[in-house]
């Protein structure tokens, strides 16, 4: 017996609730004589449930393996191939389990299994194959990667290596054979590159063209022909040869060193030095080309058994499994009431937001879409931006040219509000000005029928208060999108008290159909994501009013692992709506929201940003801005920064949860990653707040238990 899995025969105690993805053993003719041919077959018998690998599925592949090599051995089969059911493959390694592990030595035990098993289909005796049928992920790749050859149906839709972000390298080989069979520079591609760029992977026809299929078949005779590639090639010949020149690839210093820079750039940029994955990742990527199959088996079980065990991996399979993948499929308060039926939207206002609203709605609605403004300008401005996205959406590929035209033809637009009058809801986006927003709803209910839902895209203010005055307050709801909105998943839902239970079950059925994520919230000022984020712009804002350097503040927070630095967000936002939100957030909160008199300062002169930019990227303050300004003489240090920022966010969320502004804790964290890019291996944020015990230290209890 060619290995030796017994000294892993406990791993499989510490994965309870493991669900086996078997290892079913079959021979099959190849056409044409060609001889017998060995078939794992992956299945965890689950229906549509992925084909996950945790130990006991690990240890189940690497007998089915070496059953088979005193055959090979014999010249009873000619190869042996791995494959799944049809539409499945592997989805990689059991991460939800995985944090059952506990110590170090469960976790590079973990590791080690996966090298000795992946490294018997490495080693047979025989040519083998891999008939990639459905999602090749992670550990799902890598039980490919070791066989001879690849074929790939063309309806696969996810490949590639996404352990970096989710806080562990490649850990079962990847990392060491991947570069060597589509050289270093895609491979980074596939480790690092689309991993940190919101996950990414591969489809089908990009996986062959990058080199790690060697062959794309179409899924309705996906099997068939790669058990006929496979009979070819055993034949030998022009099948072998044409392969053979796709994989001469550059694999020279040169390719290593692009690659390793490109890699490096992209950590620097996603995250920094807050992420230990990455970082671990690319030292094993960088040492490939010097290391041996055992000396990188080594070093990758040793990154493996660290990253495992991690807090930035838990946070991860938190943020990813539990709320990504469960809590945001399955919402927190959804009515049992049924959704009304939505065959004509209305959208007040003309500018960007109202622009994409309208786009949004029409393409994914598929019905007819009308907005208005004041002036007919503005309005055919707006008609003429959904043209053009709908052309370049057609120029990409994504829709057809007739498509296009149908969608642009959705949208038409009036300076009439009475153009509503048939709408079935009608969603609003003016000025956030809370006597413009009750005077447009005032408008709007003299026209529209009764059971119309009126909606306000309001990022701050009082959803309520627009209601307060109309005869069916009970149909207004807040329906709060991000921009930019056809790119940022969530939607917050606000009910007020007198909100009925149909509207907010059609927002909930409506957000599914936009493929939105939506979270259901009190009607608070600012809801979640802005209330949270202008919390901590208020401290950054206070301790800057107060002295401390722009400079020092951006570095303070950078382990909190932003997907921009509080100044930079401030000056993307646009300090006058910042100002105006804040505002809004003082009037409800008190002190806690420090309206800044520098702001208003510079918003009175005119001035659009706090720091300007030298010519090598520098950031300085001018000495004409400066002087607008009335700065204090007492800095903080970026320490004191850190625990100030840190401690607010910890009593805001806390106070939250007091006012059941969401159902959970759960719900803020998923807020803040779709709609404010918080890191996944922070988890959101309160899981690293009660990791840092800051929650502890503000509010006498972790947020997770």
């Amino acid at each position: 017996m060619p290995h030796n899995l017994s000294r892993y025969a406990d791993l499989p105690h510490q994965f309870e609730g493991e669900t086996v993805t078997h290892s079913r053993l079959e021979d099959i003719q190849l056409p044409e004589g060609a001889g017998t041919l060995a078939v794992i077959r992956l299945d965890n018998g689950a229906g549509k449930r992925p084909n996950t690998l945790g130990p006991a599925s690990l240890m189940e592949f690497g007998e089915a393996v070496a059953s088979q090599y005193s055959r090979a051995e014999a010249g009873e089969i000619v190869g042996l191939a791995v494959t799944g059911t049809p539409g499945k493959f592997a989805a990689g390694a059991d991460i939800v389990s995985a944090r059952q592990l506990g110590s170090p030595e469960r976790a590079a035990g973990m590791a080690e299994l996966g090298h000795e098993v992946y490294n018997l289909l490495d080693d047979f005796p025989a040519p083998t194959f891999a008939f990639i049928s459905g999602a090749a992920l992670g550990g799902g790749l890598e039980i490919a990667l070791p066989a001879d050859y690849r074929t790939i149906s063309d309806q696969v839709r996810a490949v590639g290596l996404p352990e970096t972000f989710l806080g562990l390298v490649p850990g079962w080989g990847g990392i060491y054979r991947l570069p060597r069979l589509i050289g270093p520079e895609a491979a980074a591609e596939v480790i690092f590159t689309n991993p940190l760029n919101n996950n990414r992977s591969l489809k089908a026809k990009q996986a062959y063209e990058l080199g790690i299929a060697d062959a794309l078949f179409t899924d309705e005779t996906f099997e068939a022909d790669s058990l006929a590639f496979a009979a070819e090639v055993l034949r030998g010949g022009e099948t072998a040869q044409k392969i053979a020149a796709r994989r001469e690839v550059d694999t020279s210093d040169a390719a290593w060193q692009r690659a390793a820079q490109r890699a490096k750039k992209t950590i620097a940029a996603k995250t920094g030095d807050t992420a230990p994955a990455p970082l671990r990742a690319l030292e094993l990527f960088e040492q490939v080309p010097h290391r041996s199959r055992e000396e990188d088996r080594a070093e990758e079980v040793r990154a493996l058994g660290d990253l495992l065990i991690s807090d930035e991996f838990r946070n991860v399979v938190y943020a990813f499994m539990e709320l990504v993948q469960k809590r945001a499929k399955k919402p927190a308060g959804v009515p049992a009431a049924a959704p009304a039926e939505i065959r004509t939207v209305g959208v007040v206002g003309a500018g960007l937001m109202a622009s994409q609203l309208a786009m949004v709605f029409a393409q994914h609605l598929q019905v007819p879409v009308v907005l208005t403004d004041l002036d007919s300008e503005r309005v055919d401005k707006a008609l003429e931006w959904i043209r053009q996205q709908a052309t370049k959406q057609a120029e990409k590929g994504r829709i057809s040219a007739e498509q296009a035209q149908a969608l642009a033809g959705l949208v038409t637009g009036s300076t009439d509000k009475s153009v509503y009058a048939d709408a079935d809801l009608v969603i609003e986006a003016v000025f956030e000005e809370i006597g413009v927003k009750k005077q447009v709803f005032a408008e709007l209910e003299e026209i529209v029928d009764p059971g119309t839902i009126l909606a306000t895209n309001t990022s701050s203010l009082s959803v309520t208060e627009m209601a307060a005055d109309l005869k069916h307050p009970e149909r207004v709801i807040g329906f709060h999108f991000f921009n930019p909105v056809p790119v940022m998943p969530l939607v917050e839902i606000a009910r007020t008290p007198k909100t009925a239970d149909e509207p907010i079950a059609t927002a909930f059925d409506l957000a599914a159909k936009l493929r939105k994520t939506p979270v259901l919230t009190k009607d608070s000022t600012a809801f979640v994501v802005n209330r949270i984020l202008l919390r901590m712009m208020a401290e950054v804002q206070k301790a800057f009013d107060e002295g401390t350097d722009p400079d020092t503040i951006d570095e303070a927070l950078k382990p909190l692992a932003l997907p921009m630095s509080p100044f930079d967000l401030l000056a993307m936002v646009g300090i006058p709506v910042a100002q105006h939100v804040t505002e809004s957030l003082h009037s409800s909160f008190g002190d806690r929201f420090h309206v800044s008199k520098n702001l208003q300062a510079l918003i009175d002169h005119g001035v659009t940003e706090i720091r300007s930019t030298d010519e090598d990227g520098r950031t300085y303050i001018k000495d004409s801005t400066r002087a607008l300004m009335q700065i204090g003489s007492s800095p903080k240090t970026a320490e004191e920064v850190f625990a100030t920022v840190t401690e607010a966010l910890a009593e805001e969320i806390d106070l939250m949860l007091q006012e059941q502004v969401v159902a959970s804790v759960k719900d803020i964290d998923l807020c803040l990653i779709l709609g404010a890019g918080w890191p996944f291996h922070r988890g959101g944020i309160t899981p690293y707040l009660d990791q840092l015990g800051v929650s502890t230290r503000v509010t006498g209890r972790r947020f997770h238990g």
